[in-house]
Parts: C-alpha cells; sequence; structure tokens
C-alpha cells in the first residue's frame, strides 16, 4: 500500500515537469516579439540612413545587435531549458540541428545566460557612450556612472559565476 502511494507521489512529481512547457511557449513567443521591434528598428534605420549622422546609424545597429544577442539567448534558454527539465528534443540527426543543444547542463546554461547579460549589458553601455555630447548635464553623468557600476556587478558576479562553477566541477562527488 505504502509503495503503491509512493510511486503514485513519484510519478506525479516526475509528470509535473510539463507545468515548465507553457514558459517555454511564452519564450518562443516572444522571439516573435522581439523580432517585431528588430523588424521596426531596422526600418527606422533604414529610411533614416541619410539624414542621420553616423554616430546615430551606429547606435542603431547596436540595438540591432543588442535585440539579435536577447533572441539568441532567448532561444538558447528555450532549448537548454526544455531539455534539461522537460524532456529531449527528438529531431535525430537532423542537419541543423546546433552542436550545443543536448551538451549544454544547467552549470553551463547560467554562465550562458550571465555571459550573454554581460554582452548585452556592454553594448546598452557602448550605446550610451556613443550618446555622450560635449554638454553633458549632471542627470546624464550620473546616469552613465550607474550604468557603468551596473555593468561591473554584471561582469563580477559573471565572473564568481564561473569560479563556483569550477570549484564545484574540480569538488569530488561522494
Amino acid at each position: 500500500m505504502l509503495e503503491k502511494i509512493e510511486q503514485s507521489l513519484e510519478t506525479t512529481i516526475f509528470r509535473s515537469r510539463w507545468i515548465l512547457a507553457p514558459f517555454y511557449v511564452g519564450l518562443i513567443l516572444s522571439v516573435f516579439i522581439l523580432f517585431i521591434k528588430f523588424a521596426q528598428e531596422l526600418w527606422h534605420l533604414i529610411t533614416g540612413v541619410f539624414s542621420a549622422t553616423e554616430a546615430d546609424v551606429i547606435v542603431g545597429m547596436l540595438a540591432l545587435v543588442d535585440m539579435s544577442l536577447v533572441a539568441s539567448l532567448l532561444l538558447m534558454i528555450i532549448f537548454s531549458g526544455y531539455e534539461i527539465f522537460i524532456s529531449k528534443i527528438d529531431i535525430g540527426d537532423h542537419k541543423d540541428r546546433p552542436d550545443w543543444m543536448g551538451k549544454v547542463d544547467f552549470s553551463g546554461l547560467k554562465l550562458k545566460v550571465i555571459g550573454a547579460i554581460v554582452a548585452i549589458s556592454a553594448i546598452d553601455l557602448l550605446k550610451s557612450f556613443m550618446d555622450i555630447s560635449a554638454d553633458m548635464s549632471d542627470a546624464n553623468e550620473n546616469s552613465l556612472k550607474w550604468k557603468v557600476i551596473i555593468h561591473m556587478a554584471f561582469v563580477v558576479s559573471g565572473v564568481l559565476f564561473a569560479i563556483m562553477d569550477k570549484v564545484a566541477g574540480d569538488t569530488k562527488k561522494h
């Protein structure tokens, strides 16, 4: 009787992983939403290229790169998260299957996410530096200072994540 209850509970817990599936569907939809903003920004960049300054064009391109990195990060989270927590993606030996698919564990996913966040933060910081004008106000200077501080917090967090992952990987398993 007790074994049957235990098995039933364990089966329920195991099957509950599918509750996460709608989250990944939501992330897929968010990639489409990001694509719409990407297309809008690209159109804005194309139609304004002749009247824009060189700095404006570079900032617009950096915005496109930024959105591309976010979309790539979302796809990495979708693929890896689904495979880690829900089920293996069975596409056989499809020629376009990414090499990293099925090989990224939770620890690797965390490091890739923090690495992407650092890159996205760096691009945002670069966009802010491109917008610096000679007559910068105290508010803009303060905003830029905080962006640098936040970016450095991401960098330090990334380094600490990597160190913790290395220490955990080097620790003997019991």
